[in-house]
């Protein structure tokens, strides 16, 4: 084999690899500038058409300018120097919202107006600025600024780059008869606004990035604030409300065992006792679980790892007949009947149910010494109804001590589910609290619905005013 066909395959990889990336570079070309896209300058804050204004001053005096310098000392047809100048100061105006555009119309009006002039030039006559004219140097100034501020930097320097080599091909190649050159000092004055646009540009996106980060920044402090906050109430109900609790529970379990002979009735009552402490314990884990959780609203594992949430199902209507042999064994008259064709409901209905009575029995239990409840459960085809009321006390409620959040509970509770509500006196100087939840039926009217005819309390006013009702039958 010949020592020259290696050589020649070489120089054929050579050439191919120099084509390719010939190719590839001026597919890029095309891709960055030969486009249409719009580019707006951003509004300013302060007086926001203020630069735009500038702007359109700057192309009117490119117009004006060099169509006089085209049509005076160029000696070009004064028309045709009108529409150079207007290609070029259009330029200008068209790059606040197309720059790479109005790249392309600058340019284009330069290599015009170039050759126009170079046809009237004359050895001995009077030289004149060329390729660049001094109110189109200004003008493409304007663009090439423009451009830098609103596109990537590689675009940018693109369009630099074939601006001095076009600028370099009319005066180094091409050339003329008599003129001023001013190549050279484009070249520079281009890439001196090339250089401030993209500085400008920089720092705004810099800007726009400090300002990003300031509000992740603020929002991270809240929600760690919000999580100390939390914690710090997680450790106050542990270490005071918890630790009472767990003291009554014990003291509960040892109390029969100091009692010489103690009765079943009392063994029966401390029992009582120890239970609902430990169910408030239970009840109040799960509160500290989720005030030290990240994210309450996802499920906490339990501590066995198994992934399971660590406390108990939320309580049901199944659990009703528990709580009213509860609340009768703390010493209230209960009864509890229901009405109508029982069907399953929704857990959120169940829950707010069980609330509701709950909290009724309970202000009961506190305001109305003496007094007998009833509670009575309607399930109608469009949702239940929940009427717990009470006869008038027999002794003088002790002052209470709480904060009558209850009926505001039961309120919320209730609009949650688009039902109605309604608390206020019996004309006996009992209590009834009497709730409607809607099942599937989110457009329900406001009124309550009808109660069957055996129904002894018909439903009061759905709207009472709130100023009348407070915590306590």
């Amino acid at each position: 084999m010949s020592r020259v066909e290696p050589v020649k395959r070489w120089g054929k990889r050579q050439r191919a690899w120099l084509w390719a990336r010939a190719e590839r570079m001026l597919r890029v070309l095309h891709d960055d500038l030969w486009t249409w896209r719009a580019d707006p300058l951003p509004p300013s804050v302060w007086l926001r058409w203020f630069p735009h204004g500038v702007v359109c001053l700057a192309a009117l005096g490119v117009l004006l300018g060099d169509a006089a310098q085209l049509g005076e000392n160029g000696r070009v047809d004064p028309g045709f120097a009108f529409l150079v100048a207007l290609a070029q100061a259009g330029a200008m105006a068209l790059a606040l919202w197309r720059p790479v555009a109005a790249w392309w119309l600058s340019m284009a009006g330069m290599l015009v107006g170039a050759f126009a002039v170079r046809a009237q030039m004359v050895v001995g006559g009077n030289e004149f600025t060329w390729p660049w004219t001094a109110a189109g140097l200004i003008g493409h100034l304007f663009v090439m600024l423009l451009l830098a501020l609103r596109v990537r930097t590689r675009v940018a320097v693109e369009a630099l780059v074939l601006s001095a080599l076009i600028t370099y091909v009319l005066e180094g190649l091409i050339g003329a008869r008599n003129y001023q050159p001013t190549g050279w000092l484009a070249v520079a004055l281009f890439a001196v606004a090339l250089v401030l646009g993209i500085a400008l540009r920089g720092r705004r996106e810099a800007r726009s990035q400090l300002a990003e980060q300031t509000t992740l920044t603020a929002e991270e402090r809240a929600r760690r604030t919000l999580l100390e906050e939390r914690g710090r109430i997680a450790r106050e109900l542990h270490d005071v409300v918890a630790h009472h609790m767990s003291v009554i529970s014990i003291q509960a379990q040892v109390a029969p065992l100091l009692v010489e002979n103690p009765s079943d009735e009392l063994k029966e009552n401390l029992a009582g006792i120890r239970q609902n402490a430990l169910e408030a314990l239970t009840e109040l884990r799960r509160v500290l679980g989720v005030l030290r959780a990240e994210h309450p609203e996802v499920p906490v594992a339990s501590e066995a790892g198994d992934g399971a949430a660590p406390h108990a199902p939320q309580p049901t209507l199944d659990r009703l007949d528990a709580l009213v042999e509860n609340i009768r064994a703390a010493g209230l008259a209960v009864t509890a009947d229901s009405s109508g064709l029982r069907r399953p409901l929704p857990p959120g209905v169940e829950l707010s149910a069980y609330r509701i009575v709950q909290e009724a029995l309970s202000n009961v239990l506190r305001h109305a010494p003496g007094a007998s409840a009833e509670v009575h459960l309607i399930h109608l085809p469009i949702g239940l109804r929940v009427v717990v009321s009470n006869t008038r006390p027999l002794h003088t409620p002790a002052p209470s001590q709480g904060a009558g959040h209850g009926l505001l509970g039961m309120r919320e509770r209730v609009a949650m589910l688009d039902g109605t509500l309604t608390a206020q006196s019996l004309p006996d100087g009992g209590y009834q609290v009497a709730a409607f939840l809607p099942v599937d039926a989110p457009g329900l009217p406001t009124d309550a619905p009808d109660l069957p005819a055996d129904d002894p309390d018909p439903p009061p006013d759905l709207f009472p005013d709130p100023s009348t009702e407070d915590d306590a039958p």
